[in-house]
């Protein structure tokens, strides 16, 4: 049962990321809070999965052919 207890924290966010968080939030149908939740918890996957907190290669636009 205490696994399953939720901890407060306090976050403090600029305006442009809560506000950019938010608009994401609102096209995942989540609340800021559970956004940033599920964030978080896809992070901490991936650094399970891979061995690192971050993908390889970090903010380089996908080739599309358009």
């Amino acid at each position: 049962m205490a696994a399953d207890r939720k901890k407060q924290v306090p976050l403090r966010l600029s305006e442009t990321l809560y506000n950019q968080i938010a608009a994401w939030a609102e096209d995942d149908f989540r609340s800021v809070n559970g956004q940033i939740e599920y964030l978080l918890t896809e992070c901490v996957r991936q650094r399970k999965k891979n061995g690192s907190p971050r993908p390889e290669k970090l903010d380089i636009p996908p080739e599309l052919d358009v």
